[in-house]
């Protein structure tokens, strides 16, 4: 048959078969993403082929994932524009942290869908130290007024 044929995914992934004409080469493609929490570390987080399956590697990645949420609960509570700033240099500066936090957050989420167990209670320990170091009382001044503003950024809703 001229042209290419393509299968019907199977529960193993999808299988492509290449029969051009004057082709004899068959090619079997299988992708496959859990779609429910796994446990281990073969896992592919944000990128083809990482970790891998190597122990240290695996454990870098979680360790990336931590100090992802930390730096986004840090940009989500931090006020780095000094009182004084001129309107222009503040909302470009505050523009550009939003930028920057939402970034990091969508790759923490894409990291997430990997479904690995572990990425999951690491990006919950990282909000977890994060927000309690800078975001909740116990590290903070408490002579701040209940409503004045802690942050530069407006909160990410989800």
């Amino acid at each position: 048959m001229n042209g290419d044929q393509h299968h019907m995914p199977d529960m193993d992934g999808i299988t492509i078969t290449d029969n051009k004409a004057g082709s004899m080469n068959d090619q079997k493609v299988t992708m496959m993403h859990p779609m429910t929490f796994f446990w281990g570390k073969n896992a592919e987080i944000l990128f083809s082929g990482w970790p891998g399956t190597r122990d240290g590697m695996y454990a870098l990645a979680l360790i990336c994932i931590f100090f992802l949420a930390l730096i986004v609960e840090w940009l989500s509570n931090s006020k780095l524009i000094r009182p004084g700033s001129s309107n222009v240099v503040a909302g470009v500066l505050q523009t550009l942290l939003h930028v920057l936090k939402v970034g990091l957050a969508y790759m923490l989420m894409l990291a997430l869908m990997s479904f690995n167990g572990g990425v999951f209670m690491v990006a919950l320990a990282g909000h977890l130290m994060g927000f309690l170091v800078f975001g909740s009382r116990a590290f903070n001044d408490t002579k701040e007024v209940a409503y004045q503003k802690t942050s530069d950024l407006p909160p990410v809703a989800c």
